[in-house]
């Protein structure tokens, strides 16, 4: 067991205004599961290069522990898998090697292939395997979900159960419950650090919220009762005043004014303290304000169909036929593993050249919006985007305030925005379509819980009819009317 302190750290980006850290003050335990949690944006990653003496900042952090981080580049990553383990775990024997990627469930043969050829989630347990064959040093996890299908989720969940420590950024809920023993919290005004489950923290943050929006309500009430009563009592210490001139016992009207006066000021000084109360409260409050979705209703009741598809990859077939409607008014959810064709499905809707056998019906005239898996496509500032894609920009900077941006945000390039607030760019986007059909390709890859649960919110209120492939397996439950399997 190490400790790791974090004394006094403050840091901004260079010719930000608003610094990340302000006299950040922290206590961690090396052997602590700790899940890291906050809306995008709010210096989770930043945290991780901190920790990792990538960035500059006023204050100390210190250690006994190395840190490693995830994900790491692959200098050749045209080598085999083998090689690329070799490389980043030098003093590490093979057998250890072929235990690791057991417990993931990546084939002893993945180590001959091309690292670059595995699959996104293969390379993903590669990679994790490698950090925790480096033993005695704190892993540093930074979204290791992305990319990842439900089966490998909850695979890699149970292999992080089984480490000693680390600290994991994720808004997979359930994958965050399934390993994590502490929570350390970037909320508006704090940061805060619990031991427990993720749920467990959720469930006591959003208690507190709403006993403290109760106390706030009550106090506001009083505030406007306070205020009233206090207008009325300066109002009628003004009359008795006035009243003095002409009045035969001046000492007596004096009296009672003054007395009226002392009231309105006692008044006036509970109001004060009253407000004072209200402005330690909901100072954690996340803004998630309710989206809204206008979506086209078309005349058919089916507007897609699938008949006998299988997507293929060169001479490689990647799924067995698949066969189904897409109706109004449905929420469907494809679902199968990493490389079963899920992606490629969706763009066959879209029009794309993608070789495949069977055939992909749409009915006439069909509007879709499309949010990619990738955010690689954005370039420039936000009032670029905005013109190119013919997007009512008042209607699109409010959808993203109400997702967690801040106003200042609007004025920085793309390419600076983290992956989470890229992706919120792309669901603005789809969301100020009128569309007949939506079909959103991962859409909460590096999305915060907060956004995660608006979205949510948003598809059961005005339930457009849908396609979608996502691996949050308590968001799909929830948003999907039926799922294909592949």
């Amino acid at each position: 067991m190490s400790t790791i302190w974090i004394e006094n750290l403050t840091f901004a980006y260079p010719g930000s205004a608003d610094s990340v850290f302000e006299n950040l003050n922290l206590q961690l335990d090396s052997d602590w599961k700790l899940g890291l949690v906050g809306r995008n944006g709010r210096g989770k990653t930043t945290l991780i290069r901190l920790l990792l003496g990538e960035l500059e900042y006023r204050g100390r952090i210190r250690s006994s522990v190395e840190f490693e981080a995830f994900p790491r580049p692959v200098a050749e990553p045209a080598r085999p898998a083998g090689d690329v383990l070799r490389a980043l775990c030098p003093a590490t024997p093979e057998w250890a090697w072929l235990r690791e990627l057991s417990l993931l469930e990546v084939a002893p043969e993945a180590l001959e292939q091309p690292f670059n050829a595995l699959s996104e989630g293969e390379r993903t347990k590669v990679l994790l395997a490698a950090l925790f064959l480096n033993e005695g040093r704190f892993a540093l996890i930074d979204e290791p979900t992305n990319h990842l299908d439900a089966r490998a989720r909850e695979k890699v969940s149970a292999y992080l159960r089984r480490q000693r420590g680390f600290l994991l950024v994720s808004h997979d809920r359930r994958f965050l419950d399934g390993c994590v023993d502490h929570i350390l919290s970037l909320n508006r005004s704090d940061v805060e650090l619990r031991g427990g489950s993720f749920s467990a923290w959720f469930s006591d943050f959003e208690r507190r919220q709403e006993a403290e929006r109760e106390r706030d309500e009550r106090l506001r009430r009083d505030i406007g009762r306070m205020k009233q009563s206090s207008r009325r009592t300066a109002g009628w210490a003004d009359k008795v005043e006035a009243s003095k001139t002409g009045a035969a016992d001046k000492g007596y009207v004096g009296h009672k004014s003054a007395k009226m006066m002392k009231r309105a000021k006692a008044i006036e000084a509970r109001q004060q303290r009253a407000i004072e109360q209200r402005s330690e409260l909901l100072r954690n409050a996340e803004a998630a304000g309710e989206l809204k979705l206008s979506p086209l209703a078309h005349h058919s009741d089916v507007l897609a169909a699938f008949e006998g598809v299988v997507v293929r990859y060169g001479a490689r077939s990647v799924n067995a036929p698949v066969a189904f409607e897409v109706r109004r008014g449905e929420r469907i959810a494809l679902d199968g593993g990493n490389g079963s064709g899920k992606s490629s499905l969706l763009k066959l809707l879209l029009g794309e050249p993608i070789a495949h056998e069977g055939s992909v019906r749409t009915v006439s005239g069909l509007i879709i919006s499309y949010v990619p898996q990738n955010t690689g496509e954005l370039r420039g500032d936000l009032r670029a985007f905005v013109r190119e894609r013919s997007v009512d920009e008042s209607l699109f900077k409010a959808i993203l305030r109400k997702m967690g941006f801040e106003r200042a945000q609007f004025e920085r390039e793309l390419r600076e925005f983290s992956e989470g607030q890229k992706k919120k760019v792309l669901l603005a986007r789809s969301l100020c379509e009128r569309a007949h059909l939506y079909v959103w390709d991962e859409p909460l890859n590096y999305i915060d819980l907060y956004s995660r649960i608006q979205i949510e919110r948003l598809i059961l209120e005005f339930a457009p009819t849908m396609l979608f492939v996502e691996h949050d397996a308590a968001f799909r439950e929830k948003a999907a009317t039926r799922i294909v399997r592949l």
